[in-house]
C-alpha cells in the first residue's frame, strides 16, 4: 500500500504530533509570556510540516528530498528551541525529554524518507518517454519520414 496523501507520511505525522505538544505548552505560562520564543518555536515546527507537505506535492523524488532537507533544518531549530525552553524553565525536564524524543523520531523518519527518495526513480511518464526509440539521439519524426526518399527522374529544362 502506497502513500497517497502527505498526511500518510510518518515524518509528517510525527511533526504534527510534536506541533500539538508545542502549541499546548506555549499556550500556558510561563512560556506564553515570552511572545518571541512562542513565535519562533511555533514557526519552526510549522515549517517542518509545510516543507514536508509541499515536497510531497512535487513530482520528482529528488525535489521532494530537497524540501525534506529544509524540514530537517527546521527540526533542528525546533530541538534547539526546546532546549532553550528547558533552560528558561518553560518546560519541566520530563516534558522536555518527551518532546525531544518525539523531535528525534521525526528527524529519523525525515532522514529515512530522504534517503529513500534519493534512490527512487522518477515517475513513469518521465522515465520511460524514450522507450521504444531505436536511437534516443534521433529526432522524433513520423515513421515514413525516416525512410530515404525515392530517387527522382531528372527534369527537363
Amino acid at each position: 500500500m502506497g502513500v497517497t496523501r502527505f498526511e500518510d507520511l510518518i515524518a509528517w505525522q510525527l511533526a504534527d504530533q510534536l506541533q500539538t505538544h508545542i502549541f499546548a505548552f506555549t499556550s500556558q505560562p510561563p512560556a506564553s509570556r515570552d511572545f518571541k520564543y512562542c513565535d519562533q518555536i511555533r514557526e519552526s515546527i510549522r515549517s517542518v510540516k509545510r516543507n514536508t507537505s509541499e515536497g510531497f506535492g512535487r513530482y520528482y523524488p529528488k525535489e521532494f528530498a530537497r524540501f525534506l532537507r529544509i524540514a530537517a533544518g527546521s527540526l533542528q531549530e525546533t530541538k534547539n528551541h526546546l532546549q532553550d525552553g528547558l533552560k528558561q524553565e518553560y518546560l519541566s525536564a520530563e516534558r522536555h525529554e518527551q518532546m525531544k524524543r518525539l523531535c528525534l523520531r521525526a528527524m529519523k523518519a525525515n532522514v529515512r524518507l530522504t534517503a529513500y527518495l534519493l534512490h527512487a526513480t522518477p515517475p513513469e511518464p518521465f522515465s520511460t518517454h524514450l522507450q521504444g526509440r531505436p536511437d534516443s539521439s534521433e529526432p522524433r519524426t513520423a515513421p515514413d519520414a525516416r525512410e530515404p526518399p525515392e530517387p527522382r527522374e531528372p527534369r527537363e529544362p
